[in-house]
């Protein structure tokens, strides 16, 4: 059975399309770029318009087109952001760090953006680990759009406006058959703590989420929907923060990871994680594939690897349990619902590490708070901690391949709460953004030769050999 993508539906022109105007010049006036590339995407299941589907199939045909060239125009301002980092570098209260592993194209991503949403101290910070084909493009995708989307809602929400509020429903659309199915299994009271729980948190928890909530299923809207990324098998994780103040809200979706590194009584440095790896292995995130006839199972090889597969074919086998993407799995219990925690820091906490896969696969989390601590300085802190994981994966799996590594650390003992990055940091990110504005749109003609052991299997055959071969 091959495995094909489903048909992308135009909704042409309909009522909330001067809503979704005037939301977009929100966003554009409030976060200093220009129009968001997903304001003029269709939606699935809206009404069809027959013609302008017509245009839209010549078009994808012609990757030079007006089209294509001014969706790349509107996302280059991007790169030229204040305080928004997305590549190897550091601020006085970051340091980010990616590496490319053995197995092909690096498809980790990362940002740290300070000054969020125009506040001084307000900081966002995420990693994002691509799998599939084109891996790459999405998780560079949903790094570049979530932060806008978070920060639309969040503006919406902190407003109070009801018309600002009726914006945001009408561009982030209905909810599908799919997303009120997962909502009414209790995904979305499973997203974060219990009311009760709620009720002991300060208001800024219950404002960011419900903020997260809605861009998080804004971006997988968005990634359906999207005319040159091929989704249908392809995804990314997204481990995301907020830090407001002393204020921390965290949503996450997959298999990356989040770890505070604080003092205890004794001012011994002690590793909390602040997140739940979400993978099919985890009872409730099983219970909820299986009802929606996915298959959770782990192949023979490697026991300790749960896996998601569609109900009559031994594909894809998936690690995770939810991801932005891989809409393959969407109807059969893989979802893109945040897991959403709050805390409060104190004085005790010294630093957050967000961190992918490649990482924590060979490095606990009391090792990784240590590597930091004891990194030469907080500037390549980041830099540390991913060469110190290549050593490890070196040792632990010499028959293996190295994975992708991408690693954000945030200290928050630091008397600026949100510094900007240095002149002189910014001077040599400049050249490099624009340059990799260039590059991310050659790439969503080229998928990549990604090896896909640890998460996609797309043939059992090959899988069961793959699994073999591991340590």
């Amino acid at each position: 059975m091959f495995l094909t993508a489903p048909s992308i539906e135009n909704r042409g022109c309909d009522s909330s399309a001067p809503l979704e105007c005037i939301l977009n010049i929100v966003r554009a006036l409030r976060m200093g770029s220009c129009l968001s590339a997903e304001s003029g995407s269709p939606l699935p299941g809206s009404p069809l318009s027959p013609a302008v589907v017509k245009k839209r199939k010549i078009l994808k045909k012609r990757p030079g087109s007006r089209t294509s060239s001014f969706e790349h125009s509107r996302d280059e301002p991007l790169h030229r952001i204040p305080g928004r980092m997305f590549l190897n570098g550091s601020s006085e209260v970051a340091s980010l760090f990616t590496k490319q592993g053995k197995k092909g194209t690096n498809q980790d991503a990362m940002i740290v953006w300070e000054n969020y949403g125009s506040r001084s101290d307000t900081i966002f910070c995420g990693v994002f680990d691509g799998h599939g084909p084109y891996g790459h493009i999405v998780a560079k995708r949903v790094r570049d759009s979530l932060p806008l989307k978070l920060s639309a809602h969040l503006e919406v929400n902190m407003t109070g406006e009801d018309v600002l509020k009726e914006i945001s429903l009408n561009t982030a659309g209905s909810m599908n058959s799919e997303d009120t199915h997962f909502i009414s299994a209790g995904e979305e009271s499973r997203a974060s703590i219990d009311l009760q729980e709620a009720e002991k948190h300060p208001e800024i928890f219950q404002i960011l989420k419900d903020s997260f909530l809605k861009a998080f299923r804004a971006m997988d809207r968005e990634l359906r929907a999207h005319l040159h990324i091929d989704c249908f098998c392809s995804g990314t994780t997204a481990v995301t923060l907020v830090k407001q103040g002393q204020d921390l809200v965290i949503g996450n979706v997959g298999d990356s990871r989040a770890v505070l590194g604080m003092r205890d009584k004794d001012y011994s440095l002690v590793a909390v994680q602040l997140t739940v790896d979400l993978k099919p292995s985890l009872p409730e995130e099983a219970d909820r594939i299986r009802k929606c006839r996915g298959r959770v199972f782990a192949l023979q090889g490697e026991p300790e690897v749960a896996r998601v597969w569609l109900p009559n074919n031994n594909s894809p086998g998936l690690a995770m349990a939810r991801a932005f993407g891989d809409f393959c799995l969407k109807d059969f219990g893989l979802i893109s619902v945040p897991d959403i925690s709050y805390r409060h820091i104190t004085e005790k906490d010294e630093f957050i590490v967000l961190a992918t896969d490649g990482i924590w696969d060979v490095l606990s989390n009391k090792e990784v708070v240590d590597i930091v601590a004891s990194a030469p300085a907080r500037s390549s802190a980041a830099q540390f901690l991913v060469e110190s994981a290549i050593r490890a994966w070196r040792y632990r799996y010499p028959t293996s391949k190295i994975d992708d590594c991408a690693v954000v650390c945030l200290f928050l003992d630091t008397n600026t709460t949100s510094a900007a990055s240095n002149t002189k940091l910014k001077e040599q990110l400049t050249f490099v953004d624009q340059a990799e504005a260039c590059s991310e749109k050659e790439e969503l003609s080229n998928p990549t030769t990604t090896d896909f052991v640890g998460t996609i299997q797309t043939d059992n055959e090959t899988l069961q050999k793959d699994a073999m071969k591991r340590p």
